[in-house]
């Protein structure tokens, strides 16, 4: 596999409807989850937070380069929000949402949504409630994390206020079931979860005693106790990515080295160098070059983006890293465009966000990072 260098110069003018800056909203900072999506049409779509709701651009051809946007969707007092996409290309928002009752007292509460096509309107916000009815322990509740198992139902993880997990699931009926504690304790906030294609879900979590990992025996079954294992991950940096046929690989930054690592159950976690990240890395799978790869994108310790490849599941014979010289809010995110190519997105200090694809030739170089 040849390599190109991941480049980033220069700046392209705005395109599309404008900036956020010119619409008068700007993001606040980036989702959790993969927060650039493709839809069933082939055009890509943006989603970011801002004061009192989130901002949606959208591309308007496939494969661009002329985007839509902002378009603001109003829901207030959320202090956190993850987007996930499922295999039928629905994308599912998540919020966490705190208002202030009429006593003065702050209540917690999950709050779900749907847009079921790219830029089409974003369906009403419900609550799902929140696993804990004393409103003290409430207010300790975690962030969402959610992914869409194959059958369509979303699964919403979040850590209970006393550091163990959380789960509720909406059958695609639409019915959502009782909250479910999967039990575990002194987790991280931002645990890692992904759908496997044959049907099951499995979630990953930072400890204080090292990593739980929670499996489902079948798809749609329940959870089985979470296992522990002694390693060392950095809080907040855990992502998952399927790899290989109803298998995940984990990565996070290494507690021990400061640097990258890829870890599969029933193996030892794999160095892959690369700085420490501040948030769950970017993941994405795709072809390069002929070879099966795995892409990753984080915020390195001094606030520019970074990006890494190398073969999948092939982690020991190398893995490769590009400091870029864009600097970017909370994590970046990846994507594959209507056309195959790779793209990254982020979220800069001014809260506008930019998109840079993989230009045409050997390996990942990416285009000049346009503005939206």
């Amino acid at each position: 596999m040849r390599r190109r260098s991941a480049g980033s110069v220069g700046y392209d003018r705005p395109v599309g409807d404008g900036y956020a800056a010119d619409q008068g909203r700007i993001a606040s900072g980036t989702a959790h989850g993969n927060w650039l999506t493709l839809g069933k049409d082939g055009r890509l779509t943006l989603y970011a937070p801002t004061d009192g709701g989130l901002l949606r651009w959208s591309e308007t051809a496939v494969g661009g380069p002329a985007w839509s946007g902002p378009h603001f969707v109003s829901v207030a007092d959320l202090t956190d929000l993850t987007v996930a996409q499922g295999a039928n290309g629905y994308v599912h928002f998540l919020g966490r949402r705190q208002r202030t009752g009429s006593d003065g007292s702050p209540s917690v509460d999950i709050v779900h949504a749907i847009q079921y096509q790219t830029g089409r309107a974003v369906t009403e916000w419900r609550s799902i409630g929140n696993p804990h009815s004393d409103r003290d322990q409430g207010r300790a509740l975690g962030v969402p994390i959610g992914t869409i198992a194959t059958d369509g139902t979303v699964h919403v993880f979040v850590r209970s206020a006393s550091r163990g997990l959380m789960l509720r699931r909406e059958a695609p009926n639409g019915k959502w079931k009782a909250w479910e504690d999967l039990l575990g304790s002194g987790i991280d906030e931002l645990p890692a979860a992904v759908a496997l294609a044959g049907g099951r879900v499995e979630v990953c979590a930072a400890a204080e005693t090292g990593v739980l990992v929670w499996r489902q025996a079948e798809a749609g079954g329940g959870f089985a106790a979470p296992r522990g294992f002694s390693l060392r991950p950095v809080q907040g940096t855990v992502a998952a990515l399927e790899t290989g046929p109803d298998r995940a690989t984990y990565f996070w930054t290494d507690a021990a080295d400061g640097g990258t690592a890829a870890w599969r159950p029933g193996g030892w976690p794999v160095a892959l160098g690369g700085s420490p990240a501040e948030r769950p890395y970017a993941v994405l799978r795709t072809a390069l070059d002929g070879y099966d790869c795995v892409v990753l994108a984080s915020r390195g310790q001094d606030g520019t983006a970074v990006l890494g490849l190398g073969g999948t599941e092939n982690e020991t014979n190398g893995f490769w890293w590009y400091a870029l010289a864009e600097h970017c809010q909370g994590a970046p995110a990846l994507a594959r465009d209507g056309l195959g190519r790779v793209v990254m997105a982020l979220i800069d200090p001014e809260g506008v966000p930019r998109v840079a694809r993989q230009e045409d030739g050997a390996g990942l170089a990416l285009t000049r990072w346009q503005r939206l």
